[in-house]
């Protein structure tokens, strides 16, 4: 392993171990100490490349925030109607509530905190506002924000629940939220 400045990969190493520290300990477990012995790096190099907890913290969870986003091209990237486009929403719900048990558990870490301070909020609202913006290439504005909360939701569920929902119900789910239709009469 390469030390000092001929460690190009070290601040990569330094956030990774960060998410993997917070999916494994939670957020309230993060120090200094903690990330460098987890990266395999001197501490010192912990203050050279991050100037707080804080800035470590919003970069690792800004280049989660990023992958969750490149998860949301790559499904609907390729969808050209409509109808690829709600098959496409049903294939991203359920390729991230099958994914890696990590993802569902930093996610809720970044809420947490989100919710109690705003600089993270400001973060998942910019996540939040990327994934509508890939969901309005194929829905109106409205929808769009309709589908991102579903996709959410059912993700959660769907992870946490011991007898998961099957591709069927998440499908009448996409359909009632998409179809022009969706108002029934009560």
């Amino acid at each position: 392993m390469a030390t000092g400045h001929a460690d190009p990969q070290r601040r990569a190493r330094i956030l990774a171990a960060t998410l993997d520290h917070i999916a494994e300990e939670g957020v309230a477990g993060v120090s200094h100490r903690k990330i460098a012995t987890r990266a395999g790096v001197p501490l010192g190099s912990m203050t050279y490349h991050f100037s707080g907890i804080d800035e470590l913290l919003r970069e690792a969870f800004t280049g989660f925030a990023d992958h969750f986003v490149t998860v949301f091209e790559e499904h609907l990237g390729h969808a050209t109607t409509a109808e690829e486009a709600c098959e496409a929403v049903t294939d991203l719900v359920h390729t991230l509530s099958e994914g890696p048990r990590r993802d569902l558990v930093l996610t809720q870490e970044l809420y947490t905190l989100a919710a109690r301070r705003p600089e993270y909020r400001k973060l998942t609202q910019s996540w939040m506002r990327r994934s509508r913006q890939r969901l309005e290439e194929h829905f109106d504005p409205e929808t769009a924000r309709q589908l991102d909360a579903l996709i959410e939701g059912l993700t959660l569920h769907r992870a946490l629940d011991p007898a998961p929902h099957d591709r069927a119900l998440t499908r009448e789910a996409i359909r009632r939220i998409t179809t022009p239709e969706r108002q029934r009469v009560r």
